[in-house]
């Protein structure tokens, strides 16, 4: 027979210790023992589980792809790679407000006119989802909204309802009747998210769930919950910006770091078809400072302004600051422009900005940031047609990135006319629109940043200093 015993766990590691302690002997956080109960199998000669055991299968007997379904978004659908996959598990993280059940309802209410839709809320009552849907502009149909916080009354539901699609709002409101702990501790979401789990593949049913993340920006709760789904997505948004931005960080079923564009207007989220033109909201005049790149965040091309200023130092020691770049490396690229550029900012305090709060974590920033500080520097005005990537060396060159020709192509897109980019970057055959300005070190692309006619100058030529 088994018997009953109790334990310590951690409530923010999972870690278990048989006596209670200040501090979590795993994480050391203190104040996050938590007493459970668990039934252990009583000692004895190990039995074999009865039932026959599975006999392994071809692989060549799993068939086709299996079928998705679409979102009623393109661009979930994308970062998704392609649709909803039947019996998959999707996690989506963010931020409180951020949108997260505004679109897995909009999702729902999608899916809902072609096949039954459970929406298990246990944060908020049928009525104020009920609200949410007519602010949305959200026709019903047969979408069913079910307030429960237990588990297996939620499975038991889409069971007969036979679901194809459930959702979970959200996974730390869920409890299990096999547990005493409380809603959101360690146990509770393992478990919870291990049956549904089992059953999103028993069911073939596609699952949502819905999580809560911690103030570092991570889902709340054990890591094993990223292990055990296929999905993970977050929600990403500047405060003040009505832009959201959802990022797969893990897909079994299509690439990872796919980004979706979406803006949050009064009828629900919006998607963006056209997201470069988000960071390019420019200065009606052109200013020195400023200058195009073509970033790659994901699968696509992303056109973002990087802004550089550059003023004389007042007191004390000069000032490296970059928002949105890694400020490590800015360091390391004004050395590189005051020994091979000719430009030196010894005597001045640099600030680096990319326009729109977006992160860039890419080399191919740096041929335009030191375009923009000697821009800066010299008061010159870069002409509003150019873009440019590259990435700098620390012996001068311009080194080529990858995914050159589709950077080429997305600045065309836009109505670029000239194009500052690495020498093995330069593209095979002409692009229609865009005179391209192949270059091998910074000195020349400097000098060929600021001609007029878009040619590389001979090597040595640099912009003026002020």
């Amino acid at each position: 027979m088994p018997r009953a015993t109790s334990l310590y766990r951690c409530s923010e590691c999972g870690g278990e210790t048989p006596q209670w302690q200040g501090s979590c002997p795993a994480c050391g956080q203190w104040n996050v023992l938590e007493q459970v109960s668990i039934s252990r199998p009583a000692r004895g000669p190990a039995r074999v589980r009865p039932g026959a055991a599975a006999a392994p299968l071809p692989l060549a007997s799993a068939g086709a792809e299996p079928a998705r379904a679409a979102t009623g978004l393109a661009e979930l659908d994308r970062v998704m790679g392609g649709g909803i996959v039947t019996g998959s598990v999707t996690l989506l993280g963010g931020d409180p407000g951020i949108g997260k059940s505004t679109l897995l309802l909009q999702v729902a209410a999608h899916a809902a006119a072609l096949a039954p839709v459970l929406y298990a809320s246990g944060e908020e009552s049928l009525a104020q989802v009920a609200l949410r849907a007519r602010r949305l502009g959200l026709a019903p149909g047969a979408l069913e909204i079910l307030p429960e916080t237990h588990l297996e009354s939620i499975l038991a539901r889409a069971a007969e309802r036979r679901a194809a699609l459930l959702v979970v709002d959200s996974i730390q409101t869920v409890q299990s009747g096999s547990l005493e702990t409380a809603p959101g501790a360690v146990s509770q979401l393992k478990e919870c998210a291990a049956q549904l789990v089992r059953f999103a593949k028993d069911s073939a049913t596609a699952v949502f769930l819905i999580g809560h993340v911690t103030k570092d920006g991570a889902i709340a709760g054990p890591r094993v919950l990223e292990h055990l789904v296929d999905t993970v997505l977050y929600f990403e948004s500047e405060t003040t910006s009505r832009f959201r931005i959802v990022r797969a960080t893990k897909n079994r079923f299509g690439a990872v770091n796919e980004l979706a564009f979406f803006a949050m207007t009064e009828g629900g989220l919006r998607e963006v078809r056209n997201p470069s033109a988000i960071f390019l909201a420019r200065a009606p005049e052109p200013a020195a400072g400023s200058i195009v790149t073509v970033t790659r965040d994901g699968g696509r091309p992303l056109l973002i302004e990087l802004q550089g200023l550059v003023d004389r130092m007042r007191f004390g020691a000069p000032r490296r600051i970059a928002q949105g770049l890694d400020a490590n490396r800015l360091a390391m690229l004004l050395a590189v422009l005051n020994r091979h550029g000719g430009v030196s900012l010894q005597e001045y305090d640099v600030f680096v900005n990319a326009v729109g709060g977006v992160r860039i974590d890419e080399t191919a920033s740096d041929l335009p940031t030191l375009i923009a500080l000697a821009s800066s520097l010299s008061e010159r005005v870069v002409p509003g047609t150019l873009i440019a990537f590259g990435e700098i060396g620390l012996t001068g060159e311009v080194r080529p990135v990858a995914y050159g020709e589709e950077r080429l192509q997305e600045a065309r897109k836009q109505g670029f006319q000239r194009a500052l980019v690495p020498r093995e970057n330069a593209p095979r055959r002409p692009i229609e629109g865009l005179h391209v300005v192949p270059v091998a070190r910074i000195d020349e692309a400097l000098a060929a940043a600021f001609s007029p006619a878009g040619q590389a100058a001979p090597p040595g030529r640099a912009p003026a200093r002020s």
